[in-house]
């Protein structure tokens, strides 16, 4: 998620500089009307959610959610924002009644000392938008996203080997969480460790969660997917799921990023996703505490490397180019081909209603909640579907 994180943060940017520079290429562009104001039916009953989309269609409905705002998934709904993507506080209070949780990319946790932390980033809370969404859900759980940052082996190392740094730890993030307002926090650790000391990192988070909870805060862990692109397990699995599950409220599955730029293809191919939700849970006993990861950025792909997409950029090159959009039916994701002035060929995957249907399906069916990578990436009428 962290490299995913970077990468979608220069190419936000980017995307705010080309925005600001090309009103030369607009002029270019191929017209196709976009309507904005909110529509009386859901992408559903406007027969949108198809496996043979027109790229013009997408460009005029994207931005019309249905007008009537009512959650329709019946699982779990974790939402992450990020300070750089003003579009996703905006859609966060828009649709935030569909929300359960919300999760700020705001925090990291660094160790100053023995026994001796501090959370950093709190400058990035802004208590106005909070109040606001918690105006729209009187329900919803704040739990900002806390990285593990700037931590040696050693630091690990230490802490994991004392119950004492452990203690201190648990008791440092309450202090915060209440001085702050928090419903808890969503980790991020467990890939920092490359998947070594599961043990002791089940010991740890374990601690951390028993900590929270008996302050009634949320605990929830963001994991790796538990089967890798190449069919290899991953570096969180079953043993380590069931040993938290009764102590953790949601794991954060990262269930994308399949697809790299040395192999150009889906973002989370369906049957992968499945694989991985029963990897962890062939019983349903805690299957429900999953949240299944959904991507809302895509990828364009060429010989020069890689890049994350945003709904904007996905918009400007569907305008340009007028593609052909095709469906994997394998995989269940549309995508297309185009190229640039250079003559390079593009392979742009990016997720359309159809597949991100299928995947929210997929959760009913499994029992599982969702989680959303991230808020103001995706287009807006995606969230006609949960």
């Amino acid at each position: 998620m962290r490299t995913t994180l970077f990468l979608l943060h220069a190419i936000s940017c980017c995307w705010l500089v080309s925005a600001t520079l090309s009103k030369t290429d607009a002029k270019k562009s191929h017209k196709a009307e976009a309507e904005t104001s909110p529509a009386e039916l859901s992408v559903l009953e406007r027969g949108l959610v198809v496996s043979d989309p027109q790229w013009k269609d997408i460009v005029k409905e994207e931005k019309r959610h249905s007008a009537h705002i009512k959650k329709t998934f019946q699982g779990p709904v974790l939402g992450y924002v990020t300070p750089w993507n003003s579009h996703g506080y905006d859609i966060a209070k828009t649709f935030g009644s569909k929300l359960t949780s919300l999760s700020p990319v705001w925090l990291q946790l660094r160790r100053r000392g023995p026994e001796t932390f501090d959370v950093t980033g709190l400058h990035d809370h802004d208590p106005g938008w909070v109040k606001a969404i918690r105006k729209s859900n009187k329900k919803i759980r704040m739990v900002p996203r806390l990285l593990f940052d700037g931590w040696s082996y050693q630091d690990y190392m230490t802490v994991l080997g004392s119950e004492d740094e452990i203690e201190e730890l648990g008791s440092e993030l309450v202090d915060v969480a209440k001085t702050e307002g928090f419903d808890g926090f969503t980790l991020e650790l467990w890939s920092q460790l490359g998947g070594n000391k599961r043990k002791e990192l089940v010991h740890l988070v374990k601690h951390i969660c028993e900590s929270l909870k008996a302050k009634r805060l949320d605990c929830i862990l963001v994991i790796p997917p538990a089967v890798t692109s190449t069919g290899q397990p991953g570096m969180f699995g079953r043993e380590e799921f069931e040993q938290l599950a009764p102590v953790v409220d949601g794991f954060s599955l990262m269930t994308y990023d399949y697809s790299s730029g040395a192999r150009p293809g889906p973002s989370s191919p369906l049957p992968w996703v499945r694989d991985c939700v029963l990897q962890l849970a062939p019983n349903t006993q805690w299957r429900q505490k999953i949240l299944l990861g959904l991507n809302l950025y895509g990828l364009d792909f060429a010989s020069q490397g890689t890049e994350p997409i945003l709904g904007g950029r996905y918009i400007e090159i569907l305008r340009e180019n007028r593609p052909k959009l095709l469906w994997d039916e394998f995989s269940a994701e549309h995508y297309f081909s185009y190229k640039r002035s250079n003559a390079v060929k593009h392979d742009v995957y990016y997720p359309s209603l159809k597949s991100l249907y299928l995947r929210i399906s997929l959760a009913t069916e499994l029992g599982t909640g969702i989680s959303l990578w991230e808020l103001g990436q995706g287009l807006d009428y995606f969230y006609d579907l949960l």
